[in-house]
């Protein structure tokens, strides 16, 4: 079973959900560590509750990003980690670690991208008056939010929706879709045609990709 570790920043709610998923047998891999850019962070409660090596590492001078990424990537190969779930995590990644883990690092947002990447995606959503919100499951790229889409789920804007109602009900699809996402991922076989991710062999491949896709 595949070594997967976790990203965050903040609360953690997705985090459990991947964990709580992984303890159930029905995310495909098992969370050997959750590892986060913020020493006061809840997430890292929440996996120590879990049982799950909770790690706070060094980002340096930089707001948004980290500075030298290469203390996580060294955390990561000593875990034996194979693929990176980034859940609520606040700092933009780049080579060190995106060259490390190609077409194995996604990643979750709370918008149907490519509308509303970045910052504060429920509340641009929304103010600009949406009828339908949701979010994303996506592999990550070096650009925002950009990267070739495994899933999405849509959640409808009811009359009498507030903010704060729209963001629960867009927080507890996150919760159902993300583990979903990861289980489909890391079991089933998948290829990419450009921007598309197809679960299913390539028509193409003159042998069967191992699941999880070809590496």
């Amino acid at each position: 079973m595949r070594a997967l570790a976790v990203l965050a920043s903040g609360q953690g709610t997705n985090f459990e959900a991947l964990a709580l998923a992984a303890q159930r047998g029905e995310l495909g891999g098992r969370i050997v560590a959750l590892l986060s850019d913020q020493p006061e962070a809840p997430v890292l409660a929440r996996a120590r509750r879990l049982g799950i090596e909770a790690l706070h590492l060094p980002t340096g001078r930089l707001r948004t990003r980290i500075e030298d990424e290469g203390p996580w990537l060294d955390a990561l190969r000593a875990r034996g980690v194979e693929v990176v779930l980034l859940a609520g995590f606040m700092r933009r990644l780049h080579g060190t670690l995106l060259g490390a883990f190609p077409d194995r690092m996604l990643n979750i947002h709370p918008s149907l991208l490519p509308a509303f990447p970045g910052l504060d995606a429920i509340r641009r959503a929304w103010e600009h008056g949406v009828r339908t919100g949701g979010c994303t499951v996506h592999l990550v790229e070096d650009a925002l939010d950009a990267g070739p889409i495994l899933a999405q789920s849509a959640v409808e804007v009811r009359d009498d929706d507030t903010l704060a109602s729209f963001e629960q009900a867009i927080h507890a699809a996150e919760h159902r879709l993300y583990p979903q996402a990861v289980r489909r991922f890391l079991t089933e076989p998948w290829h990419r045609e450009g921007r598309r991710v197809i679960f299913g062999a390539s028509p193409a491949a003159a042998v069967a990709a191992p699941p999880g896709g070809s590496r």
